[in-house]
């Protein structure tokens, strides 16, 4: 670790430090930070005094653990010598290791003279916290053997630390133990859906990796998945999943996915990271309720920190390792010769770092890879016009096979009125244009449609050039026009793309979209969550009018999806997700001091009320507990629990 202290043990949380109170399990053997956090509560918070949801018998009073300066940390580290002074540092420990401090050595960096001035002397990775917590939920949610944090000796540690009568371990008159099921796992039938479900899911080209290549209908379990696919599952899929789960379950977990997501984003607000600084806490209380102690190892405890953090360092996308896994990866592929490993990857660096300098003296018209644009980028593509009109210069680039068609009385009406009512130079007539006489004609009848286009660093497709594909491309938004502001939003599907031609002596082309809309009427249509502001849409009902035509420009892409439930609330509706062109930042979220192109959402409310630890609804169910079978499950836990350390599948190219 970079700061020296070591993050191993129960001292793991290089900010709590020798505060933390985390403890070991006596039946699981690991070292957990359950109920670790009520201490980050308010001093009347009510969940300190909560005596039946947490530890037994045990009131919270103690205040958080205080931030040290950089002047505190080094007079600790005055006697602990550099790892240059003594090689064999490494292979010794310090007097109290593990009991009083972590600390391993002294960092070489101590004597940089803005050393002690660090706020973050330790960044913690995101990637790999983000990751290892929903692999711990994912796991323990669907009751993956060998995986979920949910086993034997976890209810044997219920019944130790807790008072949760309905998951300890029950002895039958036969002598028999069985484990009653937990009200935060799936069933059987439930998780074969979801699996069906990721089986069946798309998403827009770009946005992430196939995710069901790691579905394993057998078994009803999810495999290999990378680092990116449990960002996505993380931030914008677990909602779905979830809604199955009781409310008192299902909310903390949609909270926590929120968390992630606004912390992720490009463009942070402070007021909204310091009142994240006190939900976090809230959010963690809530899950030390549902989940067994032997659930919480180090990453679950990581993200009450990850907020100050994001507040003194700015945007995660600038300190996690996605960029720096991806660049082993890239590494890795130098290597030809598997005995030269070394001397093979300073060759093809060498050569690429010759050739970049090169590129330098090519001629602009030539194409490189430091001047290469995306595979949805459109910028060099926009064709340079005379019009004077903006409708009329063209953005975005078709593409795919060109089919003509003429428009129908209705049709060609809707698009002229759209169009002129969308043109900037038409509301404020300064002066007469010879564009705006050539606009006044109307299209041309004969219009030119394409299956794919792109515009605004989205590919999109139309709905049945979608057919068949892995990826789905073809949904769409857009902000409604009615000019009053309770504008909602219109969501449809991608159906035509029309290339409008007008009379004039110019080149004058405008690209309309034409979409099948879904019914914007909230709650008959579209359902926005109250809370956490979810967006679904009723697949049955569409848009009364015909107003079919939106200008290219105006489009943004969305993705639909079922819901893996059974629910008859749930099955008439579909989840709308909304993406994020890659590489595109939008100006006018651009300030001086960040290029950000994000925004948080305003969801971030936590309600604390106490939720039962127990339930009545739900029937209970027994598991047989064989001995043998549970050593052997216990003998494939992660290992990687009290640890910060990265994984090998981490360094995925789901760009």
């Amino acid at each position: 670790m970079l700061s020296g202290w070591s993050t191993a043990g129960k001292l793991a949380c290089p900010y709590c430090m020798e505060n933390s109170k985390a403890f070991t399990l006596k039946h699981g053997g690991k070292n957990t930070w359950f109920d670790c956090h009520r201490m980050f509560l308010h001093a009347n918070h009510q969940f300190r005094r909560n005596k039946e949801a947490f530890v037994k018998n045990r009131i919270e009073r103690s205040p958080p653990p205080p931030r040290l300066s950089g002047d505190d940390i080094l007079q600790r580290l005055s006697d602990i010598p550099t790892i240059i002074d003594y090689p064999m540092l490494s292979e010794s420990k310090f007097p109290g290791y593990g009991v009083q401090h972590n600390w391993i050595k002294k960092s070489i960096f101590w004597t940089l003279p803005y050393w002690r001035t660090n706020l973050i002397r330790h960044n913690l990775d995101v990637m790999h916290i983000e990751k290892n917590f929903l692999d711990n939920i994912f796991n323990t949610i669907m009751d993956v053997k060998g995986k979920s944090k949910d086993n034997v000796k976890a209810r044997m540690d219920i019944k130790e630390f807790c008072r949760r009568k309905n998951l300890e371990l029950v002895t039958t008159t036969d002598g028999k133990v069985m484990k009653p099921k937990a009200p935060y796992s799936f069933t059987l039938e439930q998780k074969r859906m979801i699996c069906q479900w990721f089986k069946g899911l798309k998403m827009p080209d770009g946005y992430g990796s196939n995710i069901s290549r790691c579905v394993d209908l057998k078994s009803a379990r999810l495999f290999g998945l990378k680092s990116h696919d449990c960002h996505i599952i993380m931030e914008v899929l677990l909602p779905i999943i979830v809604s199955m789960l009781p409310d008192y379950i299902s909310n903390p977990l949609i909270e926590l996915s929120i968390f992630f997501k606004d912390l992720c984003s490009s463009k942070l607000s402070e007021n909204a990271l310091r009142r994240y600084e006190d939900n976090i806490p809230i959010i963690l209380c809530k899950l030390e309720k549902i989940f067994p102690p032997g659930f919480f190892d180090s990453m679950e405890h990581l993200p009450v920190h990850l907020p100050y953090e994001a507040r003194v360092g700015g945007p995660v996308q600038y300190r996690w390792m996605y960029p720096f896994e991806r660049y082993l990866n890239k590494l890795k592929k130098y290597v030809k010769n598997k005995a030269r490993p070394e001397g093979s990857i300073c060759e093809a660096y060498l050569s690429q770092e010759t050739t970049h300098f090169c590129s330098y003296y090519f001629e602009p018209h030539v194409r490189s890879t430091r001047t290469k644009m995306g595979r949805n980028m459109d910028f060099d593509v926009e064709e340079q016009s005379h019009a004077t009109l903006t409708v009329f210069r063209r953005q975005g680039k078709p593409s795919g096979k060109c089919v003509e068609r003429y428009l129908n009385d209705l049709e060609i009406n809707t698009a002229n009125l759209y169009v002129l009512l969308n043109c900037e130079e038409v509301e404020p007539i300064l002066e007469f244009d010879k564009g705006l006489q050539a606009l006044a004609w109307g299209p041309m009848r004969k219009v030119k449609t394409w299956p794919i286009y792109i515009v605004n660093g989205f590919r999109f497709h139309t709905k049945s050039w979608s057919e068949g594909r892995k990826t789905e491309n073809c949904g769409v938004c857009v902000r409604g026009n009615t000019h009053e502001e309770d504008e909602c939003d219109y969501y449809g599907i991608l159906n035509e793309v029309l290339d409008l031609e007008y009379p004039g002596e110019d080149e004058n082309f405008v690209c309309l979209f034409n979409c099948q809309w879904y019914d914007p009427v909230q709650n008959r249509g579209t359902r926005v969550h109250p809370v956490y502001g979810l967006v679904d849409v009723k697949h049955s009902r569409r848009y009364g009018k015909f107003d079919p035509f939106v200008l290219a420009s105006q489009a943004i892409q969305v993705y639909f999806s079922k819901y893996p439930s059974g629910r008859r609330d749930k099955q008439d509706w579909l989840a709308v997700i909304k993406t994020k062109a890659r590489g595109i930042i939008d100006q006018q979220y651009i300030v001086a001091t960040a290029h950000q192109e994000d925004e948080m959402s305003s969801y971030m409310p936590v309600e604390i009320e106490d939720m039962p630890t127990t339930t009545s609804t739900i029937e209970m169910e027994l598991e047989d507990v064989n001995s043998s079978t549970s050593s052997e499950e216990e003998e494939n836990q992660d290992e990687s629990e009290d640890t910060l350390e990265s994984d090998e599948n981490s360094s995925d190219d789901s760009d």
